[in-house]
């Protein structure tokens, strides 16, 4: 068998799901150890399947598009046939291997941090389905299987941040990060939907192959290459699953659930998918370069954006949140600058230090009684030795100082906006895009710096100084049990030293050292080349701005809010208060588009639902069966007299309408000076009935002609309007009809 198709895919995602059914089905009944091993041995057979999948079956295969398992034909209807696959290539193995390894790691670390909750094997559960669903998303073979588990991890979204849903805001923000999410997948529909229009099938090794300068997909519409609006539709999709200007609000929201929760989502499951989407469809996004300066643009845009609100956030969940949100932003300004190798590649060391930056937010609140207030910590280096040492590392990490993972691939990303050659002459409706490479790579380093001091802020107030809390919280902080510490320490070796398979070891003369770019050049294409003199001036000055920003909020923070911080806020109160207050993009959006989306609601409410269908449809259908039901029973009295007079009376309706003689709907009036002729007949026949017409042509009562005949001429004396009737008699049931018609022989004779 060919060894692209001796690989069976299909049970990465099935083992969480059966696990996941297990939970469901059987929980409550298990014990809690038995929960763990359930959960955590679903994934990690799944990480075992992946590894070997990744480093034994794919290298032969990964120049031929990698491994496929077909698990069945799926769709079949007019010139759609579409197989239910799984296709494992070097980007969705690199994407398998995030998921299933950190989310092993997740599983153990919630075995201890929710070791007292009561709905314990409902949560494992969701986890479960959680990564099962991301690895769909990942392993699918084609946009359909892709969007099964793109809709699939909203769903556990939806589950997990209103996993306690009996508080009313964990609630909210779970149907939030629903709402949001159906609003980006809208987006992803029309755009799937316009892929299969313009080139007939919906396969990603079949539209990256099909998506050439000379293709349909470059045919011209309002203006624009269908590519553009597809790519265009599709990142609508990508903005609301990765959190990016317009659509991020639901993501700080999020921290509403459980911490694991938060870094699961944030690390290594749903909002990766927006960015691994934009890289699998690369050869379709690098035909438009208009398309590719609106993501590279939204990107930059989010990632400064997101760090601006990150200064002034108190607590501690929210800050990582905010945090996520503008590294998301540096993702997707590496893969619009056609920088797809450096996109993928802080996707993947983001994964670590933000999960372990997350987790050991969940060990400081575990420590602190559930509060995540920072103004209330401080201190917290000496009591936490371990969760401190791992949330160092992190915190080196995300602010890219040398030679921990974060530095490498932010290196990348801004040095690659700088060095693109992608917008060289391209147009935006007659713009020209020449000036969008250094804008972002601008606008990615002040976003570094502003990530360098509020994370810096955030580890200052947390672990330096004296503790802020109250006495009886300061009493309880301890470190976390091992359960929650060892994948944090696992966690931190991946921060500080995973970006080493991806740096630039060609600066040293080995560039076969990189082993990420080698990896990703089958799935995504080549790694930019940057010149080494510009690459090495990067280094420099993100490491400076790092540093600088680690310094400023030192100074700041260091011990607590200290003077300078202090007089910073005296000096710029409006722009903390907007900070703090996010910009009130929460509240503009309510005020612009929720209450009066309410309020139509509730008006339709009323006047459609309670109304028209409730008033008219329901009861009005309602009452008009019972009015005849009452009618009925009337008749159904079992009084035979009262049958006899309804049948007679029946029966004498039937003879009159039967017997009654008919008229035409008009009388037929011919004129000729004061003469006319007037036919009553109905069929233009004699009748057979032998009925008798009587004419009165001036309607005084008087008729003027009578007989069998329905044909009678009369002559008027004088001109004028006269009044005819008809009256039509039939002997045998001595029945009558009578019809009348005016004519104007003035009028008659100037015509």
């Amino acid at each position: 068998m060919h060894a692209a198709e001796s690989f069976n895919l299909r049970l990465i995602p099935l083992l969480p799901f059966l696990g996941a059914a297990l939970l469901i089905l059987f929980g409550r009944r298990f014990s809690r150890q038995t929960v763990v091993i359930v959960a955590a041995g679903a994934i990690a057979g799944s990480a075992f399947l992946a590894f070997t999948a990744f480093f034994q079956a794919l290298p032969g295969v990964a120049e031929e598009g990698g491994l496929r398992d077909v698990v069945w034909k799926w769709i079949a209807t007019g010139d759609l046939s579409l197989d239910l696959a799984f296709r494992m290539d070097t980007l969705s193995g690199l994407l398998c291997l995030i998921i299933t390894f950190i989310g092993f790691l997740i599983h153990i670390y919630s075995a201890g941090y929710m070791e007292h909750e009561p709905d314990y094997a409902r949560f494992f559960a969701y986890l479960n389905l959680f990564c099962g669903s991301m690895l769909v998303l990942v392993l699918g073979d084609s946009m359909p299987v892709m969007f099964v588990g793109w809709e699939g991890v909203g769903l556990c979204s939806y589950l997990l941040i209103g996993f306690w849903y009996s508080e009313t805001a964990n609630a909210t923000a779970g149907k939030k990060a629903f709402i949001t999410n159906r609003i980006g997948d809208f987006g992803f529909l029309i755009g799937m939907f316009l892929i299969f229009q313009v080139t007939g099938t919906l396969r990603f090794s079949e539209v990256n192959a099909l998506a050439t300068p000379g293709s349909a997909l470059m045919a011209t519409y309002h203006g624009m290459p269908m590519a553009f609006w597809i790519g265009l539709c599709l990142f609508i999709g990508a903005t609301g699953k990765s959190a990016q200007i317009p659509l991020y609000v639901w993501l700080p929201d999020a921290m509403a659930g459980p911490t694991p929760v938060s870094a699961l989502i944030h690390a290594a499951t749903m909002v990766t998918a927006g960015v691994y989407m934009v890289a699998r469809l690369h050869a379709l996004y690098v035909l438009v370069p208009a398309m590719m300066a609106i993501i590279a643009l939204v990107g930059a845009a989010t990632a400064l954006f997101a760090a601006l609100i990150g200064f002034a956030q108190n607590d501690f969940k929210k800050v990582l949140a905010y945090s996520t949100v503008s590294q998301l932003g540096f993702m997707f300004a590496g893969v619009g600058t056609g920088n797809f190798t450096a996109g993928v590649f802080h996707l993947y060391t983001h994964a670590f230090f933000k999960a372990g930056l997350f987790l050991c937010a969940g060990s400081i609140m575990h420590a602190m009684s559930g509060s995540g207030d920072i103004t209330k910590m401080g201190g917290l280096r000496k009591r936490t030795p371990w969760t401190h040492g791992v949330f160092l590392v992190c915190w080196l990490a995300i602010c890219g100082v040398p030679i921990f993972s974060g530095f490498f691939s932010k290196d990348a990303i801004v040095a690659g906006a700088f060095a693109t050659e992608l917008y060289g002459k391209a147009e935006l409706f007659g713009l020209s895009l020449a000036w969008v490479g250094p804008a972002v790579g601008s606008i990615l380093l002040l976003a570094a710096l502003g990530t360098a001091f509020y994370m810096s802020r955030l580890y200052f107030l947390v672990f330096s100084g004296e503790s802020r809390a109250d006495h009886e919280t300061q009493h309880h902080i301890h470190e976390s049990p091992e359960a929650m510490v060892a994948p944090l320490v696992v966690l931190a070796v991946g921060a500080g030293l995973g970006g080493l398979i991806g740096a630039p070891w060609g600066l040293i003369g080995h560039p076969e050292w990189n082993l990420l770019g080698e990896w990703l050049t089958s799935a995504v294409g080549p790694e930019m080349e940057i010149h080494h003199t510009t690459e090495l001036a990067f280094m420099g000055v993100s490491t400076a701005l790092a540093i600088a920003g680690i310094l400023i909020a030192r100074a700041f923070y260091l011990g607590g809010y200290r003077a300078p911080a202090q007089q910073f806020a005296g000096a710029a109160p409006g722009l903390v208060k907007a900070a703090y207050n996010k910009f009130w993009v929460d509240e503009f959006y309510d005020a612009v588009l929720i209450r009066p989306l309410r309020k139509l609601s509730s008006s339709l409410y009323r006047v459609v639902d309670r109304i028209l269908i409730d008033q008219v449809l329901v009861n009005g259908t309602a009452a008009v069966v019972d009015l005849a039901g009452r009618i009925a029973r009337t008749l159904q009295s079992g009084d035979g007299q009262r049958y006899m007079a309804a049948f007679a009376i029946g029966a004498a309706a039937l003879v009159f309408f039967a017997t009654r003689p008919t008229l035409p709907a008009a009388l037929k009036v011919n004129v000729s000076g004061t003469t006319v002729t007037v036919d009553a007949s109905r069929t233009g026949r004699p009748s057979q009935r032998g009925l008798t017409y009587a004419f009165d042509f001036d309607d005084d009562g008087r008729p003027e002609v009578k007989g069998v005949a329905s044909e009678a001429r009369y002559t008027y004396e004088t001109s004028g309007t006269h009044t005819i009737r008809v009256t039509v008699t039939d002997p045998r049931w001595h029945t009558q009809s009578s019809i009348k018609s005016s004519v104007d022989l003035d009028a008659a004779g100037k015509k």
